[in-house]
């Protein structure tokens, strides 16, 4: 019989290396430190180049329109290739999917920092995202397995999450800071060596394991389908405000049959790629679409709140990123101090709707920024409020929709949840800054000031947000909610006399 991830102690994936080898607990937090490590230079590497985009833009002489495509050219490729690869890791090995993925990004990333014209550096981006597709895929799946038990579990999730959410803030700061003081080159070779180091790291800790093999599940034609259909799907996103809306529908039409087609696959398939019943488990399900609209309102979040900052506050790239520091460290103390413990003693599904509940209250204040705002005053605590939110949020959110899933699906469930990120930021990022650049184009063309349409755009865009969140907290209520919640500690029994 099939073990569960997160369930029982045996739950270690088909084909995995004798449980013995990380019996001993610094072996195996020595292994979350190294998969850390890996995800976080993936994590680290997409908000950097954020900040840089416009010394980039002058150096190269890219246009607005094409200045896109160095977000863009990662995005699709790391989108696209999360379900294929996270699947390939389950039957291949997954350290031997996250060691190549490791090798492939940093040496893109040489590729980047060297670059001297568009089409170099869009390519050498476009590799990085299958290098951090790679990479990122497995990750989950190598955590599940190394921590079985549910205590534990949670903790090792709380690290795993806060790493990458204080990432993703950190990645500002470092951009900054990086091409302010040297060149935008550098905050692409910055990643060699940390590829590096970390690359050599996997191969020592990390434990080897064969993988189920391809014959048990090599669908070539469900693996072309559902990446054409993922790569379409995120590049239709990404661009959809530069495009007329006839040419994205068409391509949300497309998209949608190639999905189709790979359903009817799989269902049909000896070995399918992607097993449908895996979309049986309401955890599971539930909890990638809570997530697709609560990265959604976060990314709207970090994207506009730096644009509101520089553009209507009159913040310096460098100031920005200083401007966001507290939210990482806000994060990162909350998920390693208390996250594990809250989850341990409430349950995965509270925890999440209290985050969720923050969150909304968050992007709520941010919807009545004013033009002549004061960050203390007007950001930082709708601000802090959504560092507690998603501090709870995210390492709940996880375990549920890990929480069940059979172990030699373990790598395709992690591929699924990264997959389902990528969606939602990339969906988010697109309605909101579409809305808000729409709502100030009317305004300065009705005859407002240019703070003042600036600044009414991006509180559109918040109250959108805010929206978005508000539907998330729903879903989960109504979704996730559990006759038991499966991570919470039991009843005590009382003895009858």
């Amino acid at each position: 019989m099939s073990s569960r991830i997160g369930a029982l102690p045996e739950g270690l994936p088909q084909g995995s290396a004798d449980p013995a080898q990380h019996s001993r607990t610094h072996s195996r937090w020595a292994s979350l430190v190294v998969l850390c490590g890996g995800a976080l230079m993936t994590i680290l590497d997409g908000n950097v180049v954020t900040v840089a985009m416009p010394a980039i833009q002058s150096d190269l002489g890219f246009s607005s329109s094409g200045l896109a495509w160095i977000v863009n050219a990662y995005l699709i490729p790391f989108g696209g290739l999360l379900l294929l690869v996270g699947r390939l890791g389950d039957l291949m090995g997954r350290r031997r999917m996250f060691t190549a993925g490791l090798a492939l990004f940093t040496a893109a990333s040489a590729l980047c920092g060297v670059a001297t014209g568009q089409g170099m550096l869009i390519a050498a981006r476009a590799l990085q995202g299958v290098g951090g597709a790679m990479t990122s895929a497995v990750v989950l799946g190598m955590l599940i397995a190394l921590f079985p038990e549910p205590r534990e579990q949670a903790r090792a999730i709380a690290v795993f999450s806060a790493v990458g959410a204080a990432g993703g803030a950190l990645g500002t700061l470092l951009g900054g800071a990086l091409t302010q003081a040297l060149s935008w080159h550098w905050i692409f070779l910055v990643n060699l060596p940390i590829g590096v180091v970390a690359w050599i790291a996997a191969l020592r800790v990390l434990a080897p394991d064969r993988g189920a093999g391809l014959g048990k599940g090599a669908d070539y034609l469900g693996a072309a389908l559902v990446t054409g259909a993922l790569m379409l799907t995120v590049y239709a996103i990404v661009g959809a405000g530069q495009r007329p809306v006839g040419v994205t529908s068409v391509l949300a039409v497309v998209s949608l049959t190639l999905f189709v087609a790979f359903t009817l696959r799989q269902a049909r398939a000896a070995r399918p790629l992607l097993r449908l019943r895996l979309f049986r488990s309401r955890p599971l399900t539930g909890a990638n679409g809570v997530q697709i609209l609560m990265i959604a309102t976060m990314f709207g979040f970090q994207y506009i709140g730096a644009l509101y900052l520089q553009r209507v506050l009159g913040y310096s790239e460098l100031r920005t990123g200083l401007a966001f520091l507290p939210a990482p460290v806000l994060i990162g103390v909350l998920m390693l101090g208390l996250s594990a413990r809250t989850i341990g003693r409430f349950g995965p599904y509270r925890v999440l709707l209290v985050g969720l509940g923050l969150i909304t209250g968050g992007m709520g204040l941010l919807s009545r920024v004013p033009v002549s705002g004061s960050y203390v005053a007007d950001v930082l605590p709708a601000m802090s409020l959504l560092a507690v939110g998603f501090a709870a949020a995210m390492p709940a959110v996880t375990g549920l929709a890990m929480a069940g899933v059979l172990a030699e699906d373990a790598g395709l469930a992690s591929g699924l949840f990264n997959t389902t990120q990528v969606v939602g930021g990339s969906l988010g990022l697109a309605v909101l800054t579409t809305l808000a650049a729409g709502r100030t184009d009317g305004l300065l063309r009705g005859g407002e000031s240019f703070a003042v349409a600036t600044a009414d755009g991006y509180r559109l865009a918040f109250t959108v947000a805010t929206g978005i969140a508000v539907v998330g907290f729903a879903v989960a209520g109504v979704v996730l909610r559990p006759a038991r919640d499966p991570l919470a500690p039991a009843a005590p029994t009382r003895s009858r006399h």
